[in-house]
């Protein structure tokens, strides 16, 4: 995940930020967000580019052009509404995102994968 940079071209130079950043800044907003139990453990899916099966920890973050897309994957806690908290921790993602480096352009995909009792 390293590997992948979004860059943004400044008077001084450029400012690159990697994926692993930006995935460091969705876990932190959605690990404080309200009513989420946890990140899922590990989310598995297939890189594009080499065809391998990659694991991460909850949040996955590609660079599209000038877009951010983060993906978090959830389990709520029991006795909220699942849509509330959702819509919040994508509130919350995107708000950290944005705050933190300065694209506006992002989007966040929240995956709600279980209850916890």
């Amino acid at each position: 995940m390293a590997d992948s940079y979004i860059s943004r071209k400044m008077d001084k130079g450029t400012i690159n930020i990697s994926e692993d950043v930006v995935a460091s800044l969705v876990r932190s907003a959605v690990t404080e967000t309200d009513g989420v139990a946890e990140l899922a453990s590990t989310v598995g899916y297939e890189d594009a580019e080499s065809g391998t099966r990659k694991a991460i920890k909850g949040v996955k973050v590609r660079f599209k052009d000038e877009e951010i897309c983060a993906d978090a994957v959830i389990t709520v806690k029991y006795g909220g509404s699942i849509l509330d908290v959702a819509k919040k921790v994508q509130e919350n993602a995107l708000s950290a995102i944005q705050t933190s480096t300065g694209f506006e352009d992002a989007s966040v995909n929240v995956h709600v994968a279980g209850v916890a009792f």
